[in-house]
């Protein structure tokens, strides 16, 4: 009997250990980099209704919200399939939660077919 709560136990640590590190925030050095505005290969609007964009890994982009505008190079691994753009906006740009999907980059989709 109590090997079984043992078991138990150490099943629930285990899975409580997995869960959170799935929900870990990725480095913010693997999203990519800030980059000049002019290097942006496209501008993104961002409103008060823009809840999400998507992005392609290897994209630099420009977000426009107001007033205000930030660049980002997009430089994320495949394991990081989204995150809260807020983490890699400059402080004061966004004022609500905006999430950024990204799509791998099919100049290498090949290397995952492997």
């Amino acid at each position: 009997m109590k090997s079984k709560f043992r078991f138990r136990g150490v099943a629930a640590l285990l899975l409580s250990g997995a869960t959170l590190s799935a929900l870990a925030l990725p480095r913010i050095d693997l999203l990519g980099d800030a980059a000049p505005e002019l290097a942006a290969v496209r501008t993104v609007m961002i409103t008060p209704d823009t809840r999400h964009v998507n992005v392609v890994s290897g994209e630099t982009i420009k977000f426009v919200v107001g007033d205000k505008s930030f660049a980002w190079s997009f430089q994320v691994p495949v394991t990081v399939p989204s995150f809260d753009l807020n983490r890699i906006a400059p402080t004061g740009v966004l004022d609500h939660q905006v999430r950024a999907y990204v799509e791998p980059n099919p100049t290498y989709s090949h290397m995952n077919n492997q």
